[in-house]
């Protein structure tokens, strides 16, 4: 697994928006509004695709030099470059929600004590499994 990838993102303008393509990744398309929104739907489109190639164990593509990208007329090529370290703790650290259920006194008794639910159960949740500290990235 690299560290750092760079592929070239085709921005293509049209009046409800930007479509995105990667010519080298198909299935990552993200789109957006502004080119501002753009470039940042397609940085973070492109750190998830490829941390989920990563995880299906996928080979990830050697990228497609920018004169062998074809563009349609109005398209605008944008090279986009992703820092996986980042993007994979990210999502390692990201967090699921879980629902639970207390008896009604005992919630009310929490909320009139200002206890962080959450906290609480990730606490006891590590307590209980034994884990003395969040896992490292």
């Amino acid at each position: 697994m690299k560290n750092r990838y760079s592929f070239i993102a085709t921005f293509h303008y049209a009046e409800d928006g930007i479509s995105i393509s990667f010519q080298d990744l198909p299935g990552c398309l993200p789109c957006a509004l502004t080119t501002e929104e753009a470039l940042k739907n397609a940085k973070e489109a492109l750190g998830l695709h490829l941390w989920g190639m990563e995880q299906d164990d996928e080979e990830i593509p050697e990228p497609t030099p920018l004169q062998l990208i074809h563009l349609d007329n109005g398209d605008l090529p944008v090279l986009i470059d992703v820092f996986m370290p980042t993007i994979r703790d990210k999502v390692k650290n990201q967090f699921t929600k879980k629902t639970l259920s207390l008896p009604a006194w005992l919630a009310a008794e929490g909320d009139a004590n200002n206890v962080n639910f959450s906290k609480l159960f990730q606490n006891a949740l590590m307590e209980y499994l034994e884990i003395n500290d969040q896992p490292k990235p």
